[in-house]
């Protein structure tokens, strides 16, 4: 190959490395819409698989908020220091979920109760979770779940299923009131 050949390729492979780089790099940003400009499909987002021991109590982990949408990360933060300055410790369980990640809770969940109805009180396959759309959380330990369930709501944050202390859900009008909690996340009593 020759030194003008070579001199030829150096700007095609600089674009396709932007192109690269951009692409990856948009990735934690993929709900920030701009128009004209495509994004990553939230949904395809995935989110931690585990994370650090919950320092509070080691049944649980507490992982990165990464992929929650930026208002939701924007609201999980300030519930992190609004519990902080309780004296309280929140551990994020679970957060952000991809569709693939989700499908595997799911499958996990129809293995242990039996069938996909059953499962689905307790896990919802992709398309119905709010896990994998990004605004949902499971707060771990009881103590710190319980302290959301009584200060969240001002900030945004509700329990939504009485069979599930651990799980909270974003929603700017939420300090407005809550919705009534269902039983569980299919919402069959």
């Amino acid at each position: 190959m020759t030194w003008h050949s070579v001199r030829r390729l150096v700007p095609l492979a600089a674009v396709a490395l932007a192109a690269v780089a951009a692409a990856v790099l948009a990735v934690p940003l993929a709900v920030e819409v701009v128009a004209g400009r495509p994004s990553a499909v939230l949904e395809d987002v995935p989110g931690p698989d585990t994370g650090p021991v919950c320092p509070v109590d080691t049944r649980y982990v507490d992982e990165e908020p990464d992929g929650l949408r930026r208002d939701v990360l924007a609201a999980w933060r300030e519930l992190l220091a609004a519990a902080e300055d309780d004296d309280i410790r929140l551990c994020l369980n679970d957060g952000k979920r991809s569709a693939g990640q989700q499908q595997a809770e799911f499958d996990e969940a129809v293995a242990k109760f039996g069938t996909p109805e059953l499962a689905a009180n307790y896990v919802l396959p992709p398309g119905k979770s709010n896990h994998v759309k990004g605004f949902a959380v499971d707060v771990q330990p009881y103590a710190a779940a319980e302290w959301v369930a009584d200060n969240g709501e001002a900030l945004g944050w509700c329990r939504r299923y009485d069979n599930e202390y651990w799980h909270f859900e974003y929603d700017p009008d939420y300090p407005r009131g809550c919705p009534d909690m269902l039983p569980n996340a299919t919402g069959a009593g």
